[in-house]
């Protein structure tokens, strides 16, 4: 009978005076660090990236402030850390229904030995406010497949497209000097490709187009054949394009 009452009052807190129940401090860290969870998540992929890239892309997530960022680059063995902190809210079911939140500091590692989903460490918050980033520099622009169809020249049916024609006309674009310009001349045709360089993991930027006696067609590859190793950004591919995938 004794064990009984000594047992009693603790069942406001405990299930079978055993296991405790977590109070609504524990609730809250768990959420916080779930919010970190879910921030390396996001930013786990094996595109390279610089640190400034990382950063950027932590500070643009709901939840997330960014107070350190280490490293030079994802593809280096040790990677990128960023110092990230959240915020978690849980009720304090006990004493009263109010709301407890706290803020945490968890490192994150960008890095080719990083797992994905991996929990991140929890860190002293640095002292400063949230780093802030510039936006990213604008990529090159590419002429849109009206503008430069109609820069193009036109080539009667009977005729030859000429190379030198195709250059001059391209050269009326005033294309940015990081626009990559290939043209290529083959049985009375003459393909273009411009294009971005891209980072071999995402799909290029281009745009192709063919003069041809009777014809001049200007077109974006599908995605698809715009992905590294695929050969759809060439002045090779604009002479011979290829059928759209299924």
């Amino acid at each position: 009978m004794r064990r009984l009452l000594v047992c009693a009052p603790l069942l406001l807190l405990t299930v079978g005076c055993g296991a405790v129940f977590p109070s609504a401090e524990d609730k809250a860290a768990d959420a916080a660090r779930d919010v970190a969870v879910a921030a390396g998540k996001e930013l786990y992929g094996p595109r390279p990236r610089t640190a400034e890239e990382v950063g950027r892309s932590a500070s643009g997530m709901d939840g997330v402030e960014v107070l350190r960022v280490s490293g030079t680059s994802t593809r280096d063995t040790d990677g990128v850390e960023v110092i990230l902190r959240t915020s978690g809210t849980a009720n304090d079911e006990w004493s009263q229904p109010e709301q407890v939140t706290l803020r945490r500091c968890f490192a994150v590692r960008v890095s080719p030995k990083t797992e994905w989903g991996e929990v991140p460490r929890g860190v002293d918050c640095p002292d400063g406010p949230p780093l802030a980033f510039a936006p990213p520099p604008a990529p090159p622009r590419l002429p849109d497949d009206q503008e430069l169809e109609a820069a193009l020249p036109r080539v009667p049916k009977d005729g030859r497209a000429d190379e030198a024609e195709v250059r001059r006309a391209l050269a009326t674009l005033h294309l940015d000097p990081a626009v990559h310009t290939e043209v290529a001349e083959e049985n009375g045709q003459v393909g273009v490709d411009l294009s971005v360089d891209g980072n071999h993991y995402d799909p290029q930027e281009c745009v192709l187009a063919r003069v041809a006696p009777g014809t001049t067609e200007v077109w974006v590859p599908a995605r698809i054949q715009r992905m590294y190793g695929e050969g759809g950004c060439s002045a090779h591919s604009a002479l011979h394009p290829a059928p759209p995938p299924h």
